[in-house]
């Protein structure tokens, strides 16, 4: 353990870059940055994103909804590169004062509606379509359950894990051990529930294992934060069981490569405007 130990100032102020990967984007106020008008393509919905666990939870979702046969579903995908501050952008801003991907723009709607928090345009997109969310007052009751849990545990598993695991500009062993703890803590609690399940909320696929599969599933397969083997993810059998058997569903495969900009060139779909482009 480190002999370093910091003193927090009476009033804490910003007065220079914390370091780590993201240093360059993080600021302590919100707001545009910069005048960008953002791109409107020919679909009811314009989603602007990038392929993100968050991200990708949005174009899953629209995948899995064309998959099931709702055309009036269709979407144009816009890349917004994070590392770069187009969410910084006044277009952005308007649609999400938060400054965070995934943002919906629809516009079938008069007014357009805006839909920002990937929690929200996955409930937003359930109800419009009918898909995804039980009617069953008790089932529809547990995929709510699972959906929040997804939206208050995965800060701990991406900026605290994430952050202190593979950002950090020092490894810093307390909040590692402390993040990794919770971690497991969380796979236990999904691994427990999935013991007698085939799905988060029960027999049926929801908006609940739509969210929570970019973060766990990527978890429990190994392919987040290169930390498959220290927080041995393998042990959470039906976890792993869960992840994988989500992971060959069609409009999984689609939406995951919907806005990657990254890894092999196969798995990358920066922009997505019609079916076709996934030829």
């Amino acid at each position: 353990m480190s002999d370093n130990t910091y003193t927090p100032p009476k009033v804490w102020t910003w007065d220079a870059e914390s370091g780590g990967k993201f240093a360059n984007i993080n600021r302590p106020i919100s707001g545009p940055t910069h005048d960008k008008e953002l791109p409107v393509g020919e679909h009811p919905h314009q989603l602007y994103s990038l392929a993100t666990p968050n991200g990708v939870k949005a174009t899953v979702m629209f995948e899995e909804l064309l998959a099931a046969g709702h055309e009036s579903a269709e979407y144009d995908a816009w890349l917004i590169n994070i590392g770069e501050g187009d969410q910084f952008g006044s277009g952005f801003v308007d649609i999400n004062p938060n400054s965070k991907i995934p943002a919906l723009l629809d516009r079938s709607t008069d007014p357009h509606s805006r839909v920002f928090e990937s929690g929200s345009i996955l409930v937003y997109l359930a109800e419009k379509f009918g898909e995804f969310l039980p009617t069953d007052a008790a089932a529809r009751t547990e995929t709510f359950n699972w959906l929040f849990w997804q939206m208050g545990a995965a800060p701990y598993l991406g900026g605290g894990f994430g952050h202190f695991y593979a950002y950090a500009p020092e490894k810093w062993e307390y909040p590692i051990n402390r993040f990794s703890m919770e971690v497991k803590r969380q796979m236990d609690v999904l691994d427990r529930n999935l013991a007698d399940r085939e799905f988060l909320a029960g027999n049926e696929y929801t908006i609940a294992d739509i969210a929570t599969f970019p973060w766990y599933g990527g978890m429990a397969m190994g392919k987040l934060y290169d930390a498959g083997e220290f927080l041995d993810v393998a042990s959470y059998k039906n976890v792993v069981r869960w992840a994988e058997q989500i992971a060959e569903r069609p409009g999984v495969i689609r939406g995951r490569r919907v806005n990657r900009t990254w890894g092999d060139e196969s798995s990358q779909l920066k922009e997505r405007h019609n079916a076709t482009d996934f030829d």
